[in-house]
């Protein structure tokens, strides 16, 4: 190969490479924004719960990190139960009811989005825990 084609094959490659980077780049800094975004950015859910016989309900409350949420708890409940909260970023809303009851308890939870329910629950028996845990809208 002759020098001035070998010279003008290393110039195409650098300036290739050099596109190829600043691509890269930007590419890189729209992944920063979005994850800035989904952990500075708020919103709104609300948490419903119905049924009987619940002793407890363990939520997901107003403040916290994905990391540490802040859980807030309501005992003895009057049911039907409704909590709106606004959480941080990828904070998975969660709402927990807990029911003990020998003649048998029954609950049932959701968690709304912008009027959608994003999650719902239901459970039965002595004894009934769990409850409804969703995804960050943020995060989809």
């Amino acid at each position: 190969m002759n020098r001035s084609v070998r010279t003008a094959v290393c110039a195409l490659a650098a300036a290739g490479l050099a596109v190829g980077l600043t691509a890269c780049s930007e590419a890189a800094d729209r992944a920063v924004d979005q994850v800035d975004k989904a952990v500075s950015e708020t919103y709104q859910v609300t948490y419903e719960v119905t049924g009987e016989g619940v002793d407890s309900i363990d939520y997901h409350a107003d403040g916290g990190t994905a990391m540490d949420p802040k859980i807030e708890t309501v005992q003895k409940p009057e049911l039907p139960w409704k909590k709106t909260v606004t959480l941080k970023g990828i904070v998975p809303p969660a709402v927990m009811p807990v029911a003990v009851d020998a003649a048998g308890a029954e609950v049932t939870c959701s968690i709304t989005y912008k009027g959608e329910v994003i999650k719902e629950s239901k459970g039965e028996g002595i004894a009934t825990a769990g409850g409804c845990v969703a995804v960050s809208p943020i995060a989809r």
